[in-house]
């Protein structure tokens, strides 16, 4: 059963990364790219600070410990689990498509970008999904992209991803839960 799932998942990565060309390269490197998503996160801020105004510091904390959680725990799974990244799994490597050459750690069950951007999708989703229309599309739009792109750039087998972002997702759930609770303790604290 393991041996099927894998071999699916190593069929599916090399399908979807063998469909590129030069434009997608620099799309998808730049999707991948941390520091390109900071007016996205400003966008995001703006959004939160009109909608939480003075509880914004405690949003900002729950996202904080998110995105540190989502993180660490990936990491902490990919040292334990130490599934190769396709890019470094000497069988593939002669069939995949490297932009510029970049491959990243070592093993990659789960993806860290895909944990940290399904967390802070689900989590503002839940925040904010029945409070500004549109914003649900946007960031599940902004998660997959960024979580494709992995696989695109021969970092990430799909598995990595579905894994990342069910860590993510779970983690979302579990922040946001504890969040309402301080956020209702306090009112009834207030009253």
């Amino acid at each position: 059963m393991l041996d099927s799932l894998k071999s699916i998942d190593t069929r599916l990565f090399l399908f979807i990364n063998s469909h590129h060309c030069s434009l997608c390269d620099f799309i998808f490197y730049w999707i991948s790219y941390k520091w390109t998503w900071i007016p996205f996160y400003l966008f995001l801020a703006v959004i939160l600070f009109k909608n939480s105004g003075k509880e914004l510091w405690k949003v900002l904390i729950a996202v904080a410990v998110l995105i540190v959680l989502t993180d660490q725990l990936s990491v902490f799974i990919k040292d334990h689990v130490m599934r190769y990244r396709p890019c470094h799994n000497l069988i593939l490597q002669s069939q995949i498509h490297l932009v510029n050459g970049e491959c990243g750690g070592q093993y990659g069950f789960i993806s860290s970008h895909a944990a940290n951007s399904a967390g802070l999708a689900l989590f503002l989703i839940l925040l904010l999904g029945r409070k500004i229309k549109g914003i649900v599309p946007v960031l599940l739009i902004w998660c997959f992209i960024v979580s494709y792109s992995r696989i695109y750039l021969g970092t990430h087998y799909p598995l990595d991803i579905i894994g990342g972002a069910l860590l993510g997702f779970f983690l979302a759930s579990i922040i946001y839960y504890f969040y309402k609770k301080i956020i209702s303790l306090q009112l009834k604290i207030k009253t």
